[in-house]
């Protein structure tokens, strides 16, 4: 409660300096010439003008605001460490308790640096959410913020006028002042690269601590989570080390080194890469055996695909054609037979044999070159006819090694709707196709089928009487596809609406040529934001849970659900940033949440530098936790109003707000009403009285 006195004038304010005026010239006069009555008057005088000022007494009821403290609490990955989250927690709770025990204070404590959603800022950001949860505190009712960290923060302001208010900061840091650690540096770090090249990865291994020497340390150096470098590496010495894209999509590579002894984390003893792999062209060699209707639908088709380079050879005069015509004569390009199928057999990523046979224009010796290519990681395509079936099939060739069925000399010319099979429906080359669901597929008839025994490999598609239409198979290190049929032609024509044809075949040839996204036995990690997504690709009808690694060590096992035929799935949400590795017992997949090498374990000693300029700057201070046994040395909290300094030893200050609310005001006039006028009349009483005498 306050008391005050207040003028409310009830003419203008000149009109009174005028009156007032007026009356000190006339008693100035009256004193001047010695007149009786001049005290009385001036009194008189000086009584109607206070009146016309109207004074008053007010009296205000005010109610003090409480002081706001904010308590941060650092709740980051790094704090995991060294048993500095329980030393944290501990602390945080004990402060509370005494911030609390203070009259007229408000607490507000903040949970930060975790689980941030903008995983491109990445690091442990406390002043953010600090200034967030303060955003509606007027700035003078802020009495300060404690901040419990290990001292290791990104987003420390420039200076103290950028903290947003005017009060004290103190930095109580966890951790202790003999940590020791090492760390690999990425340098430098290609983000794509060809497919069968090599890039450079430029890296250093760091160390910080007390009592390092400078022997050298060996590095492993991972690719997809398989072995493929070992070395001895100087700590402080800046390295390149090769390493080879060996697929297309990500290649992620890892550079773990040995952990140092006694050193605080292994967690930043591995840093990681994603390398995009980019294949050059797809070289492919089309060879058909004669001018059809399907030769244009296989020539658009890889034409229309720029990543593939073709070469297209068609046979049109075979060694039996003799018209007489001299060769001089002859607008044909001679086959190359002994550089395409000797020579630079193995530049090319896919051979394709469209209804072909043996017409003594390559000699059986390439026959066995093209049986070695596939058993050493090439792929071919055999797009067939009746020539399959007939005495000059490439089955009589040795090629009948690698090939998944025997014709068995029928042909089957009916029509009939190509059906995917069972196991199709689970093959990542024909699940799906567009109109291939519901009981009868929606596209178009085919007519003839080259009747086989004796298959081997997985039959994808089926045709009439339930006989082999698309079968894959593997031979060695390479691929084997064999369709038994010329029709696929009718689709792309748009026969009865025509069918997906472009989608069948582009699968088939990436396939071959062993893209990742089309493998039947596969599992794989991707991640959005902090989701991590599981994915089992299979021909089995069940899939076994996996079991997740985190960045920390931590594991956990989850059990996928089928998402559609062959394909299991499932998403997690996850708190943690870094390197996370899935595996299922015999296959296993990695994902990166987050940025490859995160500040947050960039460097994880604790630290009271970052801190101390800006504490210093708002007269706060920045000590560390540090006591006796298990249990942290967490000081004294002290209320001040006034203070050049907020810290002393074993204390801590902070500023106590003097903001209130106005809750009521009560105002007492002093000449108005029965008062004033008392006064009034009793002064001129006295002068008429004085006069009178």
């Amino acid at each position: 409660m306050t008391w005050s006195l207040d003028f409310a004038p009830l003419v203008p304010l000149w009109l009174i300096i005028a009156l007032a005026c007026v009356a000190a010239v006339l008693m100035g006069l009256a004193l001047w010439r010695r007149q009786r009555g001049t005290l009385v008057r001036t009194c008189a005088f000086a009584a109607l003008l206070l009146a016309l000022l109207n004074p008053a007494v007010e009296r205000e009821e005010r109610e003090p605001l409480s002081s706001v403290v904010a308590l941060v609490a650092d709740h980051s990955q790094s704090q995991d460490l060294d048993g500095r989250r329980e030393t944290t927690d501990k602390t945080v709770a004990a402060l509370k308790t005494r911030l609390e025990a203070l009259p007229n204070v408000e607490v507000r404590v903040i949970d930060a640096g975790r689980a941030r959603s903008d995983l491109q800022n990445d690091g442990t950001a406390l002043f953010g959410p600090l200034n967030q949860e303060l955003a509606d505190v007027p700035p003078d009712r802020i009495a300060g913020a404690i901040v419990v960290t290990d001292g290791q923060v990104h987003d420390i302001p420039e200076n103290a006028g950028a903290l947003g208010f005017n009060a004290p900061l103190h930095a109580l840091i966890t951790g202790h002042a003999n940590e020791r650690d090492r760390r690999v540096v990425i340098e430098r770090a290609p983000r794509f690269g060809l497919v069968g090249k090599q890039q450079q990865v430029r890296l250093r291994v760091a160390q910080a601590g007390q009592g390092l020497d400078a022997a050298p340390a060996r590095m492993t150096v991972r690719r997809d989570g398989e072995e493929i470098d070992s070395r001895m590496v100087a700590p402080g010495v800046t390295v390149d080390i090769p390493v080879e894209i060996t697929h297309g999509g990500q290649n992620i590579f890892e550079f773990e080194v040995e952990p140092l002894e006694g050193e605080l984390t292994t967690l930043n003893n591995r840093a990681v890469i994603t390398v995009d792999g980019v294949r050059e062209n797809l070289r492919v060699l089309l060879v058909s055996g004669e001018p059809h209707a399907g030769e244009r639908t296989w020539r658009n088709l890889l034409k229309s695909d720029a990543a593939v380079d073709l070469v297209h050879f068609t046979i049109l005069r075979p060694p039996e054609k003799q018209d007489g015509t001299p060769i001089s004569q002859l607008s044909l390009i001679a086959f190359p037979t002994r550089e395409l199928f000797s020579v630079k057999i193995d530049d090319f990523d896919l051979i394709i044999f469209d209804r072909y046979k043996r017409r003594r224009v390559l000699p059986i010796l390439y026959f066995d070159n093209i049986a070695r290519y596939v058993r050493d990681g090439g792929a071919l395509l055999m797009a067939t006819g009746p020539e399959y079936a007939e005495a000059g099939s490439l089955y009589r060739t040795p090629l009948a090694t690698v090939m998944p069925a025997e014709p068995s000399g029928r042909i089957l010319e009916e029509p009939f709707l190509p059906r995917i099979s069972a196991l199709g429906q689970r093959h990542p080359v024909t699940r799906g196709l567009p109109g291939s669901r519901g009981e009868t597929p929606d596209w178009s008839h085919w007519f003839r089928l080259i009747d086989t025994v004796d298959h081997q490999g997985e039959v994808v598609m089926n045709g009439p009487e339930d006989k082999p239409l698309l079968i894959l198979d593997r031979q060695g290190k390479g691929r084997v596809a064999l369709l038994l049929s010329d029709h696929v032609w009718l689709w792309a024509r748009g026969y009865e609406g025509g069918g997906p044809h472009v989608q069948l075949l582009r699968r088939l040839a990436h396939w071959l040529m062993k893209e990742p996204d089309l493998e039947e036995e596969a599992l794989r990690a991707t991640s959005r934001g902090h989701e991590l997504t599981v994915e089992r690709q299979t021909l089995g009808d069940t899939v076994d849970p996996v079991e997740i690694t985190g960045p920390t060590g931590e594991k956990r096992t989850v059990t996928l659900q089928q998402a559609e035929p062959g394909l299991w799935r499932t998403t997690i949400r996850t708190d943690d940033i870094g390197l996370y590795s899935v595996s299922d017992g015999e296959r296993t997949a990695l994902a990166n949440i987050g940025p490859a090498n995160p500040r947050e374990f960039a460097d994880v000693l604790s630290s009271p530098k970052p801190l101390t300029p800006l504490a210093e700057a708002t007269g706060g201070s920045v000590r560390r936790l540090e006591g006796r046994g298990e249990e942290p040395d967490i000081p004294r909290v002290v209320a001040l109003n006034r203070a050049t300094s907020y810290a002393g030893s074993g204390w801590l200050g902070l500023k106590m707000t003097e903001s209130s609310v106005l809750k009521g005001v009560d105002r007492l006039p002093l000449f108005i009403g029965f008062l004033g006028l008392a006064i009034l009349l009793g002064l001129i009483s006295a002068t008429w009285y004085r006069e009178g005498r």
